[in-house]
């Protein structure tokens, strides 16, 4: 079940790199929970894909098309959960934000149920995203 769900999780960071959003809404559940650390603007958890997409579209409008998502390492899998190194970087005019992080997905039936994130500098990140 492990490597099921690990190949599932490398075709959601494929997706994202690919900017193929169709692709990601097959792959989240429609009632997927998102856990955004920090306390910013996009902080707190999003319940829902319709959510989970707002979320993303907001964080892209807000790095002026630039935010990035990289698995960087080796995804590894325990059961229903994925952890996944990252580095996820976004710029605009006038701030950049790069750093490395983990997501942690849970998954259940094929479909990624859930995902908690974790940032090495969650200040900075919290700086660049804004209230």
């Amino acid at each position: 079940m492990a490597s099921k769900n690990v190949e599932i999780a490398r075709e959601y960071f494929q997706a994202v790199q690919n900017g193929d959003l169709a692709k990601v809404g097959e792959l989240l559940a429609e009632e997927v929970v998102w856990h955004q650390p920090g306390a910013n603007q996009f902080s707190g958890e999003h319940k829902g894909r319709d959510a989970v997409f707002a979320l993303l579209g907001g964080m892209m409008e807000a790095s002026q098309g630039s935010f990035a998502i990289d698995a960087v390492h080796a995804l590894m899998g325990n059961g229903d959960l994925v952890a996944a190194p990252i580095h996820f970087a976004g710029r605009r005019e006038d701030a950049a934000m790069s750093m490395d992080g983990v997501d942690l997905l849970r998954l259940k039936d094929g479909k990624i149920v859930e995902m908690w994130l974790f940032s090495e500098d969650e200040v900075a990140e919290d700086a660049f995203w804004g209230q």
